[in-house]
């Protein structure tokens, strides 16, 4: 058990010692361990395939929304594996918009690359969505992998996915996904950036500091280009073949550029790789496939009480509060405890601007206080359209297409104009506490405190929607019946 779970070999033979009281008592040298230990992993090897198959019979008798697809090669050998259960596959539904994914990571015995999907909940947590084994990272390879993670997904894709800058992952999007956003993680961008600018990186803090404001915090297109070309003009770098070259793609990793994508405050594939460090830990470096997929299974389920804690902590905190003001009550009574904090921050940034009025009810300028206290690549003032009397804001730092909460711009404009509530159109339900409460068009009727969707596994939750359609069906049928 301890050598499944990748407990290195000293570590082991400490951890006897524990148990039988101390060193001198454990039966067996250090060596001898080790070759107990050999013969596990060889044992465990053995029959691998049917091992796996018959775990996967286990995980389908367990769960009926557990689902894999297989990809042969022409030898009738395992080329590539997917997999998801019914909890992922619920979690896709509600979540599913952003993706992540990566293949960074290799701990198997065939030392075949696995891919991690992954989102993120309405608590600002990594959820799981499906993994896959793989024995290329080719252009058809990832079409593969896409095409079926789609289909295991009940034909829907993602608004967004973000990956690393693999050219064939992104010809695989592009054609099977034609539809979604592709944008490239932000750290793997900084890490070319810092083999290839070298020491004006590594060693300047400010140039380093310049670069990630540009990077990270810099909202408009108009901020980054002007604060892009005075960087590479103060620092010699006009000619820098790497900058050039990455400049052409800016619209795939810059965040001024994502004016308009959806990116759940996703930048990167941090998420994925948080979730592929903690897989690494609990995996032996040489583990078979069955094993892989049971591993993989316990992260799943570690991952799942943790969301559970959250959930149950937000019902048990949703005491009432009546200060700052009514769209912090409000927000506070609609958000989860992690996205209010998020509001919270963007209602304390509001602070720092004025509404002044353009056009009376329909277009206002977001001007911060102290324009001379801005830095000289902050615009400093920002235009908000109210459109239908309130019914709908839309600013220029396009923060809320990007992130789904109402910038500080807007909240300034609501705040000055004695607006009570968050208008529907900018509360975005995947960040509310009723977020998993999503019916079907043709039943939204049953919204409000449908138990379908407070139910805990996929099961349950398809058991009750099709007994809304039959109550449906019922219904009709008495109307047209005399």
């Amino acid at each position: 058990m301890l050598r499944e779970n990748n407990i290195g070999i000293t570590k082991l033979y400490s951890i006897l010692g524990n148990f039988f009281g101390s060193m001198q008592n454990v039966p067996a040298t250090k060596r001898c361990l080790k070759t107990v230990c050999q013969k596990i992993n060889r044992e465990q090897a053995d029959n691998d395939i049917k091992k796996t198959l018959d775990l996967i019979r286990e995980l389908r008798e367990s769960d009926p929304g557990f689902a894999f697809s297989v990809d042969p090669d022409e030898n009738g050998r395992i080329k590539t594996l997917l997999w998801t259960n019914s909890q992922s596959r619920m979690q896709y539904d509600h979540f599913g918009d952003v993706v992540s994914f990566d293949t960074t990571f290799k701990t198997n015995l065939y030392d075949m690359p696995f891919g991690l999907f992954v989102g993120v909940n309405n608590h600002f947590q990594t959820v799981l969505l499906g993994g896959v084994l793989m024995t290329d990272e080719k252009i058809d390879s990832f079409k593969w992998v896409f095409r079926e993670f789609s289909s295991l997904m009940g034909g829907r894709q993602p608004k967004t996915i973000l990956t690393d800058q693999c050219r064939a992952m992104e010809v695989a999007i592009a054609e099977e996904w034609p539809n979604t956003v592709h944008r490239w993680c932000k750290w793997h961008v900084l890490k070319r950036v810092r083999e290839c600018v070298g020491q004006k990186y590594t060693s300047n803090k400010e140039f380093r500091d310049r670069f990630h404001i540009m990077l990270n915090e810099m909202l408009t297109i108009e901020e980054f280009e002007t604060s892009w070309s005075i960087l590479l003009k103060q620092y010699g770098l006009e000619k820098n073949a790497f900058l050039t070259q990455i400049y052409e793609t800016r619209h795939k990793w810059v965040k001024s550029y994502f004016k308009g994508v959806f990116c759940a405050r996703m930048t990167s594939t941090q998420r994925s790789e948080s979730a592929n460090h903690m897989l690494k830990n609990i995996l032996s470096p040489s583990c078979p496939l069955h094993q892989f997929i049971q591993q993989y299974m316990k992260m799943q389920y570690i991952r799942d009480e943790e969301e559970n804690y959250e959930e149950r902590r937000n019902k048990l905190n949703s005491k009432k509060i009546s200060t700052g003001g009514p769209l912090v009550v409000h927000a506070h009574r609609t958000y989860t405890l992690k996205v209010f904090s998020l509001f919270s921050q963007l209602k304390e940034e509001s602070e720092f601007y004025r509404a002044i009025e353009i056009i009376p009810g329909e277009e206002y300028m977001a001007e911060h206080y102290d324009l001379t206290r801005v830095q000289h690549w902050c615009k400093g003032q920002y235009r908000v359209q109210v459109v239908h009397g309130g019914a709908e804001y839309m600013c220029e730092c396009g923060l809320f297409e990007h992130f789904g909460l109402p910038c500080s711009h807007i909240l300034r404009v609501m705040i000055s104009n004695g607006v009570q509530k968050i208008p529907y159109s900018l509360i975005l339900q995947r960040w509310t506490k009723s977020a998993r409460h999503i019916l079907p068009a043709d039943l939204s009727q049953y919204k409000k405190d449908n138990p379908a969707l407070l139910a805990q596994t996929y099961r349950h939750s398809s058991l009750m929607l099709k007994v809304l359609r039959f109550a449906e069906m019922g219904i009709a049928m008495c109307r047209v019946t005399p």
